[in-house]
């Protein structure tokens, strides 16, 4: 029996967001929540994007060291050999890659303008792959953008011919939602059985089917006899109505009727750490988590109809599918509303000593809290807005890793 992953795509994806984006540090907090959580592989960037360079070679140290394991790091790239050998050019320590391009004879006329041919896209691929797998590499998958768009022969020979080349998984991309759970069930079914290879699942809420999407087309592809990777992004933060939301596609996985029994996860997920990590990527993003969202919207607890309050009264599985605390929901949030010592990009070493001695952290020497609170310093210069507790605590752990990621060097080609 085949297996659901789960790979995240929030810090590739997600912060792609119109309006939106994520400090370097913002994006190793992220990895570091869903690999606690216990997530298959983070798309964690893009190796050409010369910016990324020092955050995706500090979190590869992370996974190196031991604080980022077993969690996947996996980096996106455009399936053209070059951007495969700048990649590798950048972030040599490269394992894991996702090569896209897209396959939907809409995207082949109207992005490429009819300068290429279903062929050349296959003959790109290949030599995108076959780049790729010169290196040193643990994992190649190929991304089919706009699949739910293309001709289902047409992507069967993509993915035939991405398998020969020694790529191990084909991700369909409903790229604009345009699916539903019984067309993609189908389709990726027949994907799955036809290849031979392990499917993802790339959902957009265009349609806001999203996640029926996603948990349709992972039966499909188990179906099918391949194991399942569902793409998600926390809170459902993604370009235009969003991906697949992380918590919410856990919650259909492992409590929707009968679904677990015959299509169970191949990965051990915490869900105690929903709240946290929602809680977190709302505060970094800032984006309110919306009121009625799965598992940790404000009122996925509330009742407030006198029968509902009733029932929930007796026994809470009368109007609950699952308990708050599975989602590590229950404590009490606290607001200062009196003396509060803040720490920030002007902030001093007696107020930072202070804040930390609140967590417990101590300094060897004063020298080794400048150098501490200097980092603080440059990561609230470049998130704008106050640390958050996980952040500090970061710092202070890793502050090897942590200037890593707050140096940015402009990179120019030569």
């Amino acid at each position: 029996m085949g297996r659901i992953h789960i790979i995240d795509v929030t810090n590739r994806d997600g912060v792609q967001t119109a309006k939106l984006g994520l400090s370097k540090l913002e994006k190793t907090m992220l990895n570091l929540y869903l690999n606690a959580m216990g997530i298959f592989q983070s798309e964690f960037g893009f190796p050409t994007t010369r910016h990324e360079k020092n955050y995706l070679e500090a979190n590869l140290e992370l996974a190196r060291k031991g604080v980022l394991q077993p969690m996947r790091l996996a980096g996106w790239l455009r399936a053209v050999p070059g951007d495969v050998e700048l990649a590798f050019k950048l972030v040599p320590g490269l394992r894991h890659v996702n090569l896209s391009i897209s396959t939907s004879d809409q995207m082949i006329q109207g992005k490429f303008l009819g300068r290429k041919t279903r062929e050349d896209i296959l003959q790109t691929m290949v030599e995108a792959v076959a780049a790729a797998r010169s290196h040193e590499i643990d994992s190649i998958a190929v991304n089919a953008e706009d699949a739910s768009r293309t001709d289902l022969d047409f992507l069967i020979r993509f993915g035939l011919a991405a398998r020969e080349q020694g790529a191990v998984r084909m991700r369909y991309c409903d790229t604009l939602g345009y699916d539903n759970p019984f067309t993609i069930y189908d389709t990726i079914k027949t994907l799955a059985r036809e290849t031979g290879m392990g499917i993802e699942v790339h959902c957009h809420g265009d349609l806001g089917m999203a996640v029926a999407n996603s948990i349709a087309g992972a039966r499909g592809a188990m179906d099918g006899g391949q194991d399942a990777y569902i793409n998600t992004t926390v809170n459902g933060i993604g370009e235009r109505a969003g991906n697949a939301d992380l918590v919410a596609v856990i919650l259909a996985a492992t409590k929707s009727k009968g679904f677990a029994e015959e299509y169970p996860l191949g990965d051990e997920i915490d869900l105690s750490l929903a709240w946290r990590i929602a809680r977190y990527a709302s505060y970094a993003f800032g984006v309110p988590i919306p009121i009625n969202q799965p598992g940790v919207g404000a009122n996925a607890f509330a009742h407030a109809s006198g029968i509902h309050a009733d029932g929930v009264l007796k026994d809470t599985s009368n109007y609950e599918l699952y308990d708050y605390l599975e989602l590590g929901r229950g404590d009490s949030e606290t607001v200062e509303t009196g003396r509060e010592i803040c720490t920030g990009e002007y902030g001093g070493i007696s107020g930072f000593t202070h804040v930390m001695g609140r967590m417990s952290v101590s300094f060897a020497d004063r020298e080794e809290a400048h150098r501490v609170l200097e980092l603080v310093r440059y990561a609230n210069v470049e998130a704008q807005k106050p640390l958050v507790e996980e952040e500090l605590l970061f710092i202070a752990r890793q502050p090897d890793i942590a200037r890593q990621l707050l140096t940015l060097t402009p990179l120019y080609e030569r």
